[in-house]
């Protein structure tokens, strides 16, 4: 089975009913489709993977991404999206990221959140008027955004080769064209 971004989002949808994880889902896509044109890579795979990373973890919070595998595989899914997936949380899974798409899943996913947060206490509440210096100023305050791992996208930009500044510049970017789909469009503010 070579699946389509139609396929990713059927599973995704089917398994994921939570507006803000489908948008983190959507953020991680739009960074992963942006890696992949800078390395040269496959988009419409690397888009996928970053679109179902996490479609289990709403109804399997506890088996996460151990579920989603299982899922991936008894549906055909191909090895390698099933491989990164479970190697985005190599800690729980004990796979080992290795290609460059399981590194820049590993590297993109913490930081759209923490990008996500900077967006939202801004007063226009469009992550369009975010600028890597908003995030870097957020970055030193740990209690800001504490559950997106800021050493993740440190470690995951180290293994890409990508200086932090730019990496997060990469992701925001992406993140920035589809700030519709993200509801990071100025439509939130007050």
């Amino acid at each position: 089975m070579e699946p389509t971004r139609e396929d990713a989002w059927k599973l995704l949808t089917e398994y994921t009913k939570s507006p803000n994880l489908i948008k983190h889902m959507l953020a991680v896509e739009a960074a992963m489709r942006a890696y992949a044109r800078r390395f040269g890579e496959d988009e419409e795979k690397w888009g996928i993977v970053g679109l179902i990373h996490d479609f289990d973890y709403e109804r399997f919070p506890e088996e996460h991404p151990n579920a989603g595998a299982r899922i991936l595989r008894e549906q055909g899914w191909p090895e390698e999206i099933v491989r990164a997936v479970l190697s985005h949380a190599a800690e729980i899974t004990g796979v080992s990221r290795e290609t460059l798409m399981e590194k820049a899943l590993y590297a993109v996913d913490d930081l759209t959140g923490l990008i996500v947060a900077v967006a939202l206490v801004r007063p226009s509440k469009d992550i369009r008027d975010v600028k890597v210096k908003s995030v870097k100023k957020k970055w030193k305050d740990r209690r800001f955004a504490a559950g997106a791992h800021r050493e993740a996208a440190e470690e995951g930009a180290a293994m890409l080769g990508v200086d932090l500044w730019e990496h997060v510049q990469i992701v925001l970017e992406a993140m920035q064209e589809i700030a519709a789909e993200l509801e990071l469009d100025g439509r939130l503010a007050s």
